[in-house]
């Protein structure tokens, strides 16, 4: 079992294509907006496929950060899930940046849940452990 749904709020100053190229630039994913209310609308994406994280999984490699994102990951795991924030801007220029707190994205978090029963493996291959700033293996994505 796999699931992976992605939700960024599309503010009112924002273009709708420039939120769906930040979520774009990091999965890959179909996005659809949801109109909640009235002036706020929930850009939300899923899939049933760890394909949709190799993007993820690339950047992180790119950007040397393998180390931070497995203890973020760690970190956030509660059972079979995973919650990710990332930065809406960074992420707009293909780099992935961590965040704690909501505030830490001017223009709001992009929100990521990972649920699978296969949640440490996916840990595991998302962001294995490094030696030297080497990650120790490199697995395939788990087939969930």
């Amino acid at each position: 079992m796999f699931l992976l749904r992605v939700e960024v709020e599309v503010r009112a100053t924002e273009d709708p294509d420039k939120v769906a190229r930040a979520v774009k630039n990091i999965f890959d994913l179909e996005l659809k907006i949801v109109e909640l209310s009235e002036g706020y609308r929930l850009m939300v994406g899923e899939s049933g496929s760890t394909e949709s994280l190799k993007k993820l999984h690339t950047v992180l490699r790119q950007q040397r950060t393998l180390d931070a994102a497995r203890a973020y990951m760690l970190r956030n795991r509660r059972g079979s899930s995973l919650e990710l924030k990332l930065h809406k801007q960074a992420a707009y220029v293909g780099r992935v940046s961590l965040l704690t707190f909501d505030e830490e994205s001017p223009l709001g978090p992009i929100r990521v849940l990972v649920v699978s029963d296969k949640i440490d493996e996916i840990i595991d291959w998302l962001a294995p452990p490094t030696s030297q700033g080497r990650p120790l293996w490199e697995k395939e994505a788990p087939h969930v």
